[in-house]
């Protein structure tokens, strides 16, 4: 049998050759320009930072500083770059982008953005937080493993109830995020989200109410509620559930409904109940494997923007 562990470090191993390959980096040069990788990388760098030295540029990019050093007199040579004594070090020559380097990165930038931009068209909507988050999981983890640095394993989640401070915010931030990215909503739609929940906190220690966050360290990175007044008697509301794309897809989600549907089993709620939108199927999944039923479909427009929205039930455990 196929050790589990080997698998997956097999597969990351594979994906991460073939994204090597369609970005370019084996090419001699790299992004429609002239340069190789590492050339590209400083000017990107540079156009980020304003100034640099050859030593920082060399450890940003984890290079040796003679490699780099040659790489970057080819760049002042070719006029893309601009030396400039350091005023705190004479020693000391910082770099920066001229007119010309400056046009180089803009073409470098519309050329990877076109890349990007083409891929995500190829993807499913919900996949490309997916994409992200992983991608920057997977860096920061890189990074902290070539560098040796403390804290290179990430914070485990717990699921807390409760009210925390900063809840509001927060919560209404990672619904405007995803929602705009998915389906176009703009500053209506986050500002009902933040006036229904600071509403909804308002009588949370009400019988039948509930709200579970997902804490990595101190950070807010999911949450759920349970709203058991506003649909009458009986019914429970699930409301507010979103997963951080950082945590999306390791359960964190699955661990959210799950204390949230052990509160409407607990209370006795006759039915819950959701509203979501078409086209979320990694969150729909999560509905109908907890039993949720699709129940009605519509379109709508109170969020801000025309979509076609899914009422989903849910009955109780003695229903």
């Amino acid at each position: 049998m196929a050790d589990p562990e080997q698998a997956l470090v097999d597969g990351i191993r594979a994906a991460s050759r073939q994204m090597v390959r369609e970005l370019g980096f084996m090419q001699a040069t790299l992004a429609a320009t002239d340069y190789p990788a590492s050339a590209v990388h400083a000017l990107i760098e540079l156009g980020k930072h304003g100034s640099m030295s050859a030593a920082a540029i060399a450890a940003c990019l984890g290079l040796d500083k003679s490699s780099v050093s040659r790489m970057l007199r080819k760049l002042v040579d070719a006029g893309e770059l601009t030396e400039t004594v350091s005023d705190h070090d004479g020693r000391i020559k910082n770099l920066s982008l001229t007119a010309r380097g400056r046009r180089t990165l803009a073409a470098v930038e519309a050329y990877g953005r076109r890349q990007v931009e083409e891929a995500l068209q190829h993807m499913a909507p919900e996949a490309r937080g997916l994409v992200h988050a992983g991608l920057e999981v997977y860096a920061r983890a890189l990074a902290q493993a070539r560098s040796g640095a403390a804290g290179a394993v990430i914070s485990p989640v717990r699921i807390c109830p409760g009210y925390r401070v900063g809840v509001i915010g927060r919560v209404t931030e990672m619904h405007g995020l995803f929602y705009a990215r998915h389906a176009g909503f703009g500053q209506y739609f986050e500002s009902q989200v933040a006036t229904g929940l600071a509403e909804f906190c308002g009588r949370l220690q009400r019988p039948g109410n509930g709200l579970w966050v997902a804490l990595q360290g101190e950070r807010i990175v999911g949450s759920v509620a349970i709203d058991g007044e506003d649909l009458g008697s009986g019914l429970a509301h699930l409301r507010w559930f979103i997963v951080d794309g950082a945590v999306r897809g390791g359960g964190v989600g699955q661990r959210l409904l799950q204390a949230a549907l052990a509160h409407c089993d607990g209370y006795g709620f006759a039915e819950t109940r959701l509203w979501t939108f078409a086209g979320l199927e990694a969150a729909r999944h999560l509905y109908e494997a907890r039993g949720f039923v699709l129940g009605e479909e519509r379109q709508g427009r109170q969020w801000g923007e025309t979509v076609t929205e899914q009422l989903f039930v849910r009955p109780g455990v003695a229903g």
